[in-house]
């Protein structure tokens, strides 16, 4: 009605492991006033076609799609989520570094997320 867009992010949409909850909110707790969240977002490039990332969210668009968490809030554009779907956010600390892995993320546009011959560093 209205509204073609999902103002909330569903669980089958994207989940999110409870180690990456727990960074969420020590990031957000620990930023600038003003930063409503996490903003997940999708750029193009790369051998796989598809890069994603993470920034603070300093606005709520009308366009975002929203998940409320413990001490957080992730932002993502529809054109990110639709990319997004059936995604999983970890966050992995192996004791030399430690990041957000984004699992799943090519179930939706059909590729596989291998790198093939592109030579990125760690893979």
């Amino acid at each position: 009605m209205g509204m073609a867009y999902d103002a909330t992010i569903s669980e089958t949409a994207l989940s999110v492991t409870e180690a990456a909850e727990g960074k969420f909110a020590e990031l957000v707790e620990d930023a600038d006033s003003s930063i409503l969240g996490v903003r997940v977002y999708v750029a193009g490039g790369g051998c796989s076609g598809m890069n994603y990332g993470m920034t603070f969210a300093e606005e709520h668009t009308a366009w975002d799609s929203v998940r409320e968490g413990t001490g957080y809030r992730l932002y993502i554009d529809p054109v990110a989520l639709a990319y997004m779907d059936g995604a999983e956010i970890d966050y992995v600390d192996d004791g030399i570094s430690a990041t957000f892995v984004f699992n799943n993320v090519f179930q939706a546009v059909g590729g596989s997320g291998a790198c093939g011959g592109c030579g990125a560093a760690g893979h």
